[in-house]
């Protein structure tokens, strides 16, 4: 029997259980940042198996797997979806301590009622009675988010996207409400002249007009915003490894871009530059449309060149990075903020040494106009877990209003992820009961119970104004 994860599972005071049980448990959920497939969500699709909706896309899964020693035929290779998920099952009791063995045994819980803790001997039988469920309406993907209360989920979006999903959803009698998340990554990444070079017919062929000149890229772009905004579009998104930011214009951006429309390759440090400019003016059309621009920052992509030409990017050979982020960061945000065009900014952080410089960089900007407007978000990918959450809180609570806080998010490709928000929330409880637990807050109930409730979904329901225009 899964005899750890009870109702009171990671709440280790009483006054813990009531914040999570009275105060948190019940809100819905309000996914702010996530890689699902909008498509899916409009078909309502159903799973064969739990195989598809559960280990397809799942690097987290898929690095386990390889450091226990899996073959990649069962990763990502042609193995039958059964015999994948039998590998699966075999890691599962070797990944104690690693937040994949929490995570399973919730969603097995959550989704499928399983109570016993997944094993070789008891997988066939769980992969069977699985998919018999998968076939019920409650677990397409619709049933899926319905289970968890999902009441807004944010995905994320290239702007080339014509967002027909989007449409189709809203346009339903669907209860989840799905937006757009502008991700313009490839529209600056100009390291790499024939990819972009594509890239620039997608756009061009979404905004229908050519892409000669840097100025008609911007005017693309704003395009784009324009039209990600009516159909709903509250946040952009953006994967760095890190900001630059230069106070001179070392070179012509017009002419950079010139440069690589005739099939030239430029420097590191003019490909930095060409980046810098963008991010500053899609901060500046972010700021007059009202959005949240979100800032990923820290990540070391694509390590294992030998591997990444095998299977791809996006399929585990990423890592925490060490990049220095202080610098660029505060001159992106104050070259922006110096105009008064700075809008709501979160920031996350992938290095968890770097969380003091996140909390306390961000503070510099919120300049009393809104509640907590440039935030540090969430623990974020390799940090999303529990000492990784806790590190957030705490530092965000030593630097700055952690009662200010918009919560947590999946960031995930997978439709059983969103009891992450419930391990979130029990983390959060257990950690403002142990303040109160050792005296170190008072016991107010009702108080407590108000500032956890804000920050599992209050403050996100109110910072993004999904309902204002």
């Amino acid at each position: 029997m899964n005899a750890f994860i009870t109702d009171d599972f990671l709440l280790q005071s009483e006054f813990a259980k009531t914040l999570y049980h009275d105060y948190a448990k019940k809100l819905p959920i309000i996914d702010y940042h996530n890689h699902l497939s909008p498509k899916q969500i409009a078909d309502n699709t159903s799973f064969e198996n739990i195989t598809q909706v559960w280990l397809y896309g799942d690097h987290y899964k898929w690095r386990a797997m390889r450091a226990y020693g899996i073959n990649e035929k069962y990763i990502t290779g042609n193995a039958s979806d059964k015999d994948k998920f039998l590998k699966w099952a075999e890691v599962v009791p070797y990944t104690l301590r690693n937040p994949l063995y929490h995570w399973t045994h919730l969603e097995l819980q959550r989704y499928f009622g399983v109570q016993e803790l997944l094993t070789p001997e008891n997988a066939e039988a769980i992969f069977n009675s699985t998919e018999k469920i998968l076939q019920q309406t409650t677990h397409s993907t619709c049933g899926l988010l319905a289970q968890q209360h999902v009441e807004s989920l944010c995905t994320t979006d290239d702007p080339a996207d014509d967002l027909s999903h989007h449409k189709r959803i809203a346009d339903s009698d669907k209860k989840v409400r799905v937006f757009p998340t502008f991700r313009p990554d490839k529209a600056y990444a100009i390291e790499n002249t024939k990819a972009y070079m594509a890239y620039l017919q997608n756009l061009e062929t979404a905004v229908g007009f050519s892409i000669d000149s840097y100025d008609d890229l911007l005017s693309a772009l704003e395009n784009r915003i324009d039209y990600f905004d009516a159909h709903g579009c509250r946040l952009s998104d953006h994967g760095l490894e890190q900001l630059h930011f230069f106070s001179d214009k070392i070179y012509n951006v017009s002419k950079l871009f010139k440069s690589v429309k005739s099939g030239a390759t430029l420097s590191t440090e003019q490909v930095q530059f060409f980046r810098a400019e963008t991010m500053l003016a899609l901060g500046k059309f972010y700021h007059k449309k009202g959005w949240t621009q979100q800032l990923h920052l820290g990540p070391i992509r694509n390590n294992n060149k030998r591997l990444l030409k095998k299977l791809g990017p996006d399929t585990g050979f990423d890592s925490i990075g060490d990049f220095s982020q202080a610098v660029g960061l505060s001159g992106f945000l104050n070259a922006l903020d110096s105009t008064d065009q700075l809008a709501k900014t979160i920031v996350y952080n992938l290095n968890p040494a770097d969380n003091e410089v996140f909390a306390t960089m961000v503070g510099n900007f919120n300049d009393g106009n809104i509640k907590g407007k440039v935030q540090f978000g969430a623990a974020w990918w390799f940090l999303d877990q529990k000492d990784g959450m806790e590190k957030q809180l705490n530092t965000l609570s030593s630097q700055g209003l952690l009662s200010c806080f918009i919560g947590m998010l999946t960031d995930s490709r997978s439709f059983l992820s969103f009891p992450r928000h419930e391990y979130f929330r029990r983390i959060l409880c257990n950690l403002i009961a142990a303040d109160v637990v050792n005296g170190e807050l008072p016991k107010d109930e009702k108080w407590l119970g108000k500032i956890v409730s804000d920050i599992c979904y209050h403050n996100a329901k109110n910072y993004f104004e999904f309902n204002t225009k």
